[in-house]
């Protein structure tokens, strides 16, 4: 299996694995309800949020792909996560994305997401991608839709009803 780039980039983002000094942002992220509504509804205090953190990186670890830190290339900010996650009792390889509330409206998570759904056809020779969306998330449903993504079913993960979207390899 095909072990993805450490570094990626599109026009206004940088991809970067995730590091130790990104936990300030991600501790806040985690903490904030409106980054978490749709991920797990409820929020995690600061060990919960550094478990969640390294677990991420050991993705990595065990699979070669995973989720990448994203900066908006113009300012250097940390904006968002995105990548990969096909982890055990996962329903397939998943794309995800999650880009903070005050960088959303900006195309970013179409951008993101565009470029690693090729990445993952491309380079990971995935025949099928999936992604998981709350029904209520519009914003990263309009997203798996311009990527050509259909809805394949429904599930529940970690208690949380979601749709899964999927696009195969054309």
């Amino acid at each position: 299996m095909a072990k993805a780039a450490t570094e990626l980039e599109t026009e206004r983002l940088n991809f970067r694995m995730l590091r130790e000094s990104d936990f300030p942002t991600y501790e806040k992220w985690c903490a904030n309800i409106e980054v978490m509504r749709y991920l797990g509804g409820k929020t995690l205090d600061t060990v919960q949020a550094w478990r969640h953190l390294a677990a991420l990186v050991g993705h990595w670890a065990f699979r070669g792909y995973g989720y990448y830190a994203v900066e908006e290339k113009s300012t250097g900010n940390l904006i968002g996560r995105t990548g990969f996650t096909d982890q055990i009792g996962w329903p397939g390889f998943e794309l995800g994305w999650t880009i903070a509330p005050e960088y959303q409206g900006r195309g970013y998570a179409t951008e993101a997401a565009r470029m690693l759904l090729r990445y993952a056809f491309d380079v990971l020779d995935r025949p099928h991608v999936i992604s998981l969306i709350h029904p209520d998330n519009t914003p990263s449903r309009k997203v798996a839709e311009k990527l050509g993504e259909k809805i394949e079913g429904e599930t529940e993960i970690m208690t949380m009803p979601v749709l899964i979207y999927g696009i195969s390899r054309p």
